[in-house]
């Protein structure tokens, strides 16, 4: 756990926070500051930076992904879409190095990216 870190301390349960979704490996809680009628926010319980460190593992990966889509479910985004985004580093918008996934639904969406 890194001890500076917010969501680690989330996962510690030292900062509280609304947690839909929870397996040994991940936890789920809704984002504080919502972008979308739903909008939930997926991370490991092991503390990786980003993607690319999450990617070296496999498994956490693929705990991640299936913790996205179960909340996706839960949720009762599958039938009109839903989007799943992760943002790493600096230009990506980043915020929060510990890697997450938002799980954002629940309305029409609009493009990924604004044009420019």
């Amino acid at each position: 756990m890194d001890t500076e870190c917010l969501f680690c301390r989330i996962v510690a349960g030292e900062i509280p926070t609304t947690v839909v979704h929870e397996t040994d490996t991940t936890i789920a809680f809704r984002d504080i500051d919502p972008k979308a009628a739903v909008h939930v926010l997926v991370i490991p319980k092991t503390h990786y930076p980003d993607i690319v460190a999450l990617a070296a593992d496999p498994a956490a990966a693929a705990d991640v992904l299936a913790a996205s889509a179960a909340v996706a479910e839960a949720e009762g985004l599958t039938a009109d879409g839903f989007r799943v985004l992760f943002n790493t580093g600096p230009y990506a918008g980043q915020e929060v190095f510990h890697v997450h996934a938002h799980v954002l639904g629940g309305e029409p969406l609009g493009p990924m990216l604004a044009i420019r």
